[in-house]
């Protein structure tokens, strides 16, 4: 992790000696910004490079989207030794990291995270997948890539939401692990979304720190352990499937999950009042939406059963006990969820 180090990358990818072609998975805006200082980045050691273009919708995620792209892999992956990367968001390392774990049963990828929400969160630990129309991250994999390149400089251009949307997952990993981080959010979140370097590389960092440790501890969530990564997450991505992936951003959606799972921790005598207060001061602050509006109750509710947490009719969600800590809950009551949800709800 660094600032300005993309020069750098070919050679990272060619001590690893993955390849010599790389598919490079982006979208245009990203390819429109940072495709030359990439291209130049790789060709530089010997490395080609094909870019293809999907569109910068989470829509993107999705079998059809994975099977096209396969298909042009195979007519690229002639006399080559490939490689895939995603230069990109979450959207472009869920689906190229989807792709990679498949094509010819895993193939090596790189992910060069471009987005706040992506270099805290989403290019860390293997977890790749596509939606279905039911519901978020339904069709996925575990699957590691061999390097995770990243660079706060391409954060740079960024427009106000996206950064939001990334320090929703930053606010995240103080809840959950680290309340000297949650304080300092609390201090400094208009410097971080003002994307001061400093600040920036402390809250990157430390996320990435707090992220591979769990990981490390538990890959496949198969002990409990990484499950409370999915702190907001169980309701948020329930909001984004009931609201068609449209009304609101992974990051929005997941602002207002820790908020209903916030007092749903409440009611379970988890937390007290001053420290929901304190979740939903800094969400406010940093400029997201702290009620649900136009998705209807109902569908927040059938999309939540969904959920990867849930084995039968148990549920299960990562709660937190206090500014720092979390556990995961089982057999929340559905009367309490719903409660919830409908204290945040407006016009649903």
């Amino acid at each position: 992790m660094g600032c300005n180090i993309l020069p750098g990358l070919c050679g990272y990818i060619t001590k690893l000696g993955i390849g010599q072609d790389a598919y490079v998975i982006t979208n245009q805006a990203i390819k429109k910004r940072f495709g030359q200082r990439l291209s130049n980045a790789l060709k530089k050691g010997g490395i080609t490079l094909k870019f293809k273009l999907i569109p910068d919708t989470e829509k993107s995620k999705s079998l059809e989207v994975a099977s096209s792209i396969i298909k042009d892999i195979t007519l690229y992956d002639k006399k080559r030794r490939v490689f895939i990367l995603a230069f990109g968001g979450g959207v472009v390392g869920d689906l190229a990291g989807f792709i990679a774990s498949i094509y010819k049963r895993g193939i090596p990828y790189v992910q060069v995270p471009t987005t706040l929400l992506a270099q805290v969160d989403s290019s860390i630990g293997g977890k790749t997948a596509v939606d279905l129309r039911q519901g978020k991250n339904l069709v996925g994999a575990f699957y590691q890539p061999h390097l995770v390149f990243t660079d706060i400089s391409l954060l740079k251009t960024l427009s106000p939401r996206q950064i939001r949307a990334g320090l929703v997952e930053v606010i995240k990993y103080g809840l959950i692990k680290d309340k000297r981080l949650f304080a300092y959010l609390e201090k400094r979140y208009l410097d971080i979304l003002s994307l001061k370097d400093a600040p920036l590389k402390f809250v990157v960092t430390s996320c990435i720190k707090i992220k591979a440790g769990i990981v490390a501890r538990d890959e496949r969530e198969e002990k409990g352990i990484r499950t409370i990564l999915n702190f907001g997450h169980t309701i948020g991505h329930a909001i984004e499937a009931a609201g068609g992936f449209r009304r609101y951003n992974h990051g929005e959606a997941v602002a207002l999950g820790m908020l209903v799972e916030g007092a749903i921790s409440h009611k379970l005598n988890l937390i007290n009042e001053r420290t929901c207060l304190r979740i939903e001061n800094i969400i406010e602050k940093a400029g997201l939406p702290t009620n649900i509006k136009g998705v209807s109750l109902n569908k927040i509710l059938k999309a939540h059963y969904l959920d990867k947490k849930f084995t039968g009719k148990e549920n299960r969600f990562a709660l937190i006990n206090a500014i720092g800590r979390a556990k995961v809950v089982k057999n929340v009551p559905l009367k309490v969820i719903r409660k919830s949800l409908k204290e945040r709800l407006i016009g649903g």
